[in-house]
């Protein structure tokens, strides 16, 4: 038997179903490399306040 109703657009709107489109997936890339970001720059304000402040100014 055929179906009673086929919807002619469904495969032009199976992309609203892709995992990719959903919300949680949406959130998880909204900032790319914030990660490395804010891991590079908790670095180097530890080596800036840490590492460097102990090396004296030669100008003063």
């Amino acid at each position: 038997m055929t179906q009673l109703y086929r919807d002619p657009w469904a495969k032009r709107e199976a992309w609203r179903k892709s995992p990719i489109f959903q919300n949680k997936s949406m959130f998880r890339n909204l900032f790319p490399g914030f990660g490395w970001g804010l891991g590079a720059f908790t670095l180097y304000v530890i080596y800036d306040d840490f590492i460097a402040a102990k090396k004296p100014s030669s100008h003063h």
